[in-house]
């Protein structure tokens, strides 16, 4: 994957292509297992054939992410902040902490003030405007 990513793009191997073999021997593998008696063993067979796509997707796009530490990380502070405020009461309030929680993080992700944005995106409301869109990259 390394390597693959070092590479411009199209040059090189397909590493789908290039693992094709052991690809097809570990799903031959899965399948035999998935009905195991050992209960770790079956559901790690039934885990890999469940999520075998997005698992090995990696392989046809060598660019995406090995992990989702990245998107762990974005939201440990939201998980945290839900456990201090006990969570919201309604559907309506988790939708909105939600909403505000996204709109924040992505105005961060892009260097800019969220709160500037939101000052923006409330007054414009206000007035009756359209919502302005999140700032740009």
């Amino acid at each position: 994957i390394y390597a693959a990513r070092d590479e411009p793009p199209g040059a090189g191997a397909d590493l789908a292509s290039a693992q094709a073999d052991r690809l097809a021997a570990l799903r031959r593998t899965c399948l035999a297992y998935q009905e195991y008696a050992h209960a770790q063993t079956r559901d790690l067979a039934v885990e890999l054939l469940t999520d075998w796509d997005a698992i090995f997707r990696v392989l046809h796009h060598p660019h995406l992410p090995l992990t989702n530490n990245l998107a762990e990380r974005a939201l440990r502070h939201w998980v945290i902040a839900r456990r201090i405020s006990h969570g919201t009461r309604t559907a309506v309030g988790s939708r909105a902490f939600a909403l505000l929680a996204s709109v924040i993080d992505t105005c961060r992700q892009r260097d800019h003030s969220p709160w500037d944005y939101l000052v923006a995106a409330i007054t414009e409301r206000r007035a009756g405007l359209p919502l302005p869109p999140l700032p740009g990259v």
